[in-house]
């Protein structure tokens, strides 16, 4: 069996990664946890709340540059939260301590400053995990352990809220509510969205004895998981439809007809069924983690694409494996898990975590901006919520000066969705008309405004001709508005 599948799979390990798609999800995670991404300084002053500010601009700079299009920001850590929440406390980490306000909503500053660069912006929320004892106790009576006892059980060392716990769904819901409510996120990503692995002795048996109904142990957890997710995708597409909803589980869902995962499974080990999920339609993204190398990643992410249901799979890669207090891993592990991506028709790539895309590990960055992401792409559209275009745009007219700079301006497009207004994609080339099918033509998405000012690089890399297109936030695209010859 390895012998037959290194025949299948090496053909396309090197494919030529100079074939970029057009729409692709390009994502970074940025760890708040423990301040290891972000932030650095303690925000207490009006100087340090500025210096934690610039610390987040810096790394979303980097990230825009790279054309990276998608943000996965933590806003919920293990029972804090870093935004102006009505249930939980602020995480220590912005100020350091416990429920200190940093003098400004973080959340709704990583939104703005992600769309002010034409990229989406998604709350990333650790779900079932509170913490250790002493990270309990440093919350006080804001700890959900001491303001809802009754969803809360200790497993070795730890707090976790009870899947088992009818109201455990509702509790997240609720955190779940003020996030999408609140901020225009672009998508809501559940991580952790499971049991603690190997837990055949947590506390829920008196969960169980009342509510499984026949239903081995296994199954009973499996279908607490899945109603978690089903109660918080139906709750959030009744308030925003277009905002994705996400989960990053086990890299491996369960042994494969390819190759075996040696007993460690999303399916069997933490409860999870994400590609029930996918089949029941209840996740617009999967990110399984797939923090691995060789025969334990290929067939695996064989597996999520053929039961994605037509959903987006984006393999999160463990870039984190670069760094030699990591792993041992070379980049050329990367760059082949990357074409293999695209080979596959997947939806794109997650990248964890953000700290080694910004110190370039292995020239990583380098190759990303140079290469990989040489040029920008959209979001992939998920027909499965809406399948209409935005009207094109119309009268658009460039308006250039002295400096080298053109103005465009055109007249707003309208979208069958009445609560969003359509969002621009302006394109530019030296051929007439503009071919917008070519992502080496974009050169700026997610446009809020019907004018752009082009600013090329250098006056003699000026392109000639324009084109805009509108774009909804479920990512589908209008035809373009040319601009005369």
């Amino acid at each position: 069996m390895r012998r037959y599948l290194f025949i299948l799979l090496f053909p396309f390990l090197y494919f030529s990664a100079t074939a970029q798609p057009k729409q692709e999800v390009r994502a970074a995670w940025v760890t708040a946890v423990y301040g290891l991404d972000w932030p650095r300084t303690k925000a207490t002053t009006p100087q340090s709340i500025r210096r934690q500010k610039e610390e987040l601009t810096d790394i979303l700079d980097k990230l825009k540059d790279a054309n990276f299009n998608t943000v996965l920001f933590q806003t919920r850590t293990r029972g804090d939260v870093l935004y102006r929440s009505d249930i939980e406390p602020f995480n220590a980490i912005l100020t350091g301590r416990a429920g200190g306000d940093p003098g400004y909503d973080p959340l709704a500053f990583a939104v703005e400053e992600c769309h002010k660069r034409g990229m989406e912006c998604h709350a990333w929320m650790v779900t079932i995990p509170l913490g250790n004892k002493k990270h309990v106790a440093s919350l006080g009576k804001q700890s959900v352990t001491k303001r809802m006892k009754s969803i809360c059980v200790p497993y070795k060392n730890e707090y976790f809220l009870n899947p088992g716990h009818p109201s455990t769904k509702e509790y997240l819901m609720k955190l779940v509510r003020e996030v999408v409510g609140r901020y225009d996120v672009d998508g809501v990503h559940f991580d952790y969205l499971r049991y603690p692995e190997h837990a055949p002795r947590f506390p829920d048996q008196y969960d169980f004895r009342r509510l499984s109904k026949g239903r081995t142990t296994d199954q009973w957890r499996r279908d607490n998981i899945t109603e978690i997710v089903r109660y918080i995708y139906k709750g959030v597409k009744a308030m925003k439809p277009w905002v994705k909803v996400s989960t990053c589980p086990v890299g491996k869902y369960r042994d494969t007809s390819r190759y075996s995962s040696y007993g460690w499974n999303a399916f069997f080990t933490v409860y999870q069924d994400p590609q029930g999920w996918l089949g029941e339609g209840i996740q617009d993204q999967i990110y399984p983690m797939m923090y691995f190398q060789g025969n334990s990643f290929y067939p695996f992410a064989l597996d999520w694409q053929e039961q994605s249901n037509g959903r987006h799979i984006i393999p999160g890669l463990g870039i984190y494996f670069l760094h030699p207090d990591e792993g041992k891993w070379k980049r050329d592990e990367i760059d082949r898990q990357m074409n293999f991506i695209r080979n596959h028709g997947m939806a794109g790539q997650g990248h964890y975590r953000v700290q080694y895309l910004m110190e370039n590990t292995q020239g990583l960055y380098d190759e990303l901006i140079e290469n990989f992401y040489a040029y920008p792409a959209l979001q992939p559209p998920m027909k499965w919520l809406d399948n209409i275009a935005p009207s094109a745009p119309s009268d658009l007219k460039a308006t250039p000066d002295e400096y080298g700079y053109t103005e465009l301006t055109w007249r707003a497009s309208t979208d069958n969705d009445p609560h969003n207004a359509p969002m621009y994609v302006v394109y530019a080339s030296d051929e007439y008309p503009v071919d917008t099918r070519r992502a080496e033509n974009i050169v700026a998405q997610n446009v809020r405004d019907t004018r752009y000012v082009y600013a090329p690089i250098r006056v003699w890399t000026a392109k000639k001709y324009f084109a805009v297109t509108a774009i909804n936030r479920y990512g589908n695209e209008s035809e373009a508005a040319q601009l005369a010859k």
